[in-house]
């Protein structure tokens, strides 16, 4: 058989990101080329190996092992006290745990606001010792020059602009880009970040149209955050779209299940038994 009819005979992969079977991961290339065909596609985050084993299993093309670890797993107020030990610690397992998505990993907060040499010295550590796919970092003009050495070294970067969490002491928590003036420095930092390297910028808390605008500049994919419907792709945080964060939720967050309530019902029903003297039974028990 020749190569050409072996490659004739050969299965072809999907080209769709959702769904479907793959017998590699998800690469930035891919994400190009769905930009290219006008395809939408969902992020989420993830923080352990069985939860992103489930999210990888159900199709899910790209895995975020976000900063955010810090409000929903670890038990801090903010991403701020998130460290480079604890994100690749995460997302070790998070690729661990998954086969075909593009996992990224966060650059916490004080891990490349020095400079770019920083931003190298701990991205080289995500990708050598937790094998991610790609990295993520929030700014736009200030953090051209890291995405600019990432990139030259090889190393994909997701920008992240609009509200950044890790900059919360200086803005708080509001939508970015309603003035004109901060409509246009949103869309020029995207150029920006675009024309350094980045493979993809996140948009959060923006207005729509603003994001809309954005997308259409960009040959790049965006990826929205309560930032409207016509970004190339949506993420949001995993505890959020389950139903287990407690308290009120965002505004942009939709939630597709009651998972606190599932898992409270569950401890209190295995409570009961145990205090009941009905588990374990004899299915349970070993002779």
């Amino acid at each position: 058989m020749t190569p050409a009819q072996s490659a004739q005979s050969a299965p072809k992969e999907p080209t769709s990101l959702y769904g479907g079977s793959r017998n590699r991961r998800v690469t930035v290339r891919d994400l190009a080329a769905a930009k290219r065909r006008g395809e939408k596609w969902p992020m989420l985050t993830a923080y352990d190996a069985m939860t992103a084993s489930v999210f990888d299993e159900s199709g899910i093309p790209v895995l975020l092992v976000g900063d955010s670890m810090g409000n929903c797993h670890l038990g801090y107020e903010t991403t701020v006290p998130v460290t480079m030990d604890e994100v690749a610690m995460l997302s070790a397992a998070v690729v661990r745990g998954t086969e075909r998505a593009l996992v990224v990993g966060d650059l916490p907060f004080g891990s490349y606001q020095e400079g770019p040499a920083q931003a190298l010295r701990h991205a080289t550590r995500l990708v050598k010792e937790a094998g991610v796919g790609a990295v993520k970092l929030e700014g736009g003009e200030r953090s051209l020059p890291q995405t600019e050495l990432l990139v030259s070294a090889g190393i994909p970067v997701m920008s992240h602009l609009g509200l950044t969490p890790q900059s919360v002491n200086a803005m708080g928590y509001r939508v970015q880009g309603r003035s004109e003036e901060d409509a246009h420095t949103l869309l020029r930092d995207a150029k920006a970040a675009q024309d350094a390297g980045a493979f993809a910028v996140v948009l959060e808390l923006v207005p729509a149209q603003l994001a809309a605008e954005v997308t259409r500049s960009l040959h790049i994919p965006t990826v929205g955050i309560g930032a409207g419907p016509d970004t190339d792709a949506q993420v949001l945080v995993w505890t959020d779209m389950a139903g287990l964060t407690p308290g009120r939720m965002p505004r942009f967050a939709k939630q597709y299940a009651r998972m606190r309530e599932t898992l409270g019902d569950a401890a209190a029903a295995f409570a009961e038994d145990v205090a009941g003297g009905s588990f374990p039974q004899a299915e349970h028990t070993f002779s």
